[in-house]
């Protein structure tokens, strides 16, 4: 019997016990869900917001814009979200999601987590097509010039790597140029072998020749056998005639007709630039260039070829004497013919 009351005793206090852990439990259950549902979900934004916090800007100053702004509701909730965060705001332009509590809004700001934008500069790029397609983003800010001597103040093509560039909104142009352009020197670094295909003598020329191949074709597979035309020539000291080395010095190196026909008249122009009339390499590269090209330059195919004209099917026709590649420029007028019907 004594063990029988012992037993009915302590079940009976197992479950009291158990009653209290559900009870205690459920109570941190609802306090957890009031701290997150305060630091979370307590907001008084309906819609997105976007604020800029300057440079210099102090958490009281920001604190009070934010109150004054209805994006959160609790200044001293927000101090202390900002203190738990190591307490520095950083400067940049944020948005703010909808409904954001001040821990969100807190954790935005104390670790940069800035508005971001991605920036595509296109390969065959040249220097001015490039400002001017930063110049028209609105989401960069400041000039594309500069009147110092810092490395991003004098860009030739060939300085900067075309790429798309995920940046935070509101970075200066500037800033993304030298971006690009550090870029391009890391692209040096992992592709530069020192071993050029005659009569390549440095890393300049490779830049020079694959801008001209970029150029010449969109196509990854057909690169390596351009370059080979070029290289060709080059060897017998024969005049590139690259189209695009014309277009470039009659555009005053813009390299862009925006449609208009590139004449016969054209290829007379006096500039360096201007293969028809000039022996080896332009000055500079035409371009801006892609992994792609500059691979192509650095390991040709192996050809005899010396001429190509295009095919009307986005690629070329290759030849090794002039007398094919004169049939090739007729069947490639007829075809033009139609295209233009």
């Amino acid at each position: 019997m004594l063990y029988r009351k012992l037993f009915i005793i302590t079940k009976r206090r197992w479950r009291n016990i158990k009653a209290w852990v559900k009870f205690a439990l459920a109570v941190c259950c609802v306090i957890v869900f009031i701290i997150f549902y305060i630091f979370n979900l307590w907001s008084p934004l309906r819609k997105p917001e976007t604020i800029v916090v300057k440079r210099g800007a102090s958490v009281i100053g920001l604190t009070n814009y934010l109150v004054k702004n209805k994006i959160i509701k609790s200044a001293r909730l927000f101090n202390f979200s900002v203190r738990l965060n190591g307490g520095t705001i950083m400067a940049g332009e944020y948005d703010i999601p909808r409904g954001a509590g001040v821990w969100v809004v807190a954790d935005m700001i104390t670790h940069g987590k800035v508005a971001t934008t991605t920036i595509t500069i296109p390969e065959g790029f040249t220097i001015k097509q490039i400002k001017n397609l930063l110049k028209a983003s609105a989401s960069l800010s400041g000039d594309v010039d500069c009147n110092t001597d810092a490395a991003v103040c004098n860009l030739n093509e060939g300085d900067i790597f075309p790429d798309t560039y995920r940046i935070a909104r509101g970075t200066s142009r500037l800033a993304l140029l030298d971006l690009a352009r550090k870029k391009m020197v890391g692209v040096k670094q992992s592709l530069d072998t020192k071993k050029y295909p005659s009569p390549i003598k440095n890393w300049h020329d490779v830049l020079v020749l694959a801008s001209i191949v970029q150029k010449e074709t969109p196509l990854k597979r057909e690169m390596p056998i351009v370059a080979s035309v070029y290289l060709n020539r080059l060897r017998v000291r024969m005049r590139l005639q690259a189209d695009p080395t014309v277009v470039y010095a009659i555009t005053n190196g813009e390299g862009d007709m925006h449609g208009e026909p590139l004449l016969s008249g054209h290829l007379k122009t006096e500039s360096p630039y201007n293969t028809y009339r000039n022996y080896g390499l332009p000055p500079n590269p035409i371009a801006c260039v892609g992994r792609d090209a500059i691979r192509a330059v650095l390991n040709p195919a192996k050809t005899k070829y010396l001429f190509f004209v295009a095919d009307g099917r986005g690629g070329h026709r290759f030849s090794t004497d002039f007398e094919e590649h004169k049939k090739n420029r007729i069947d490639w007028r007829v075809i033009k013919k139609e295209l233009n019907k």
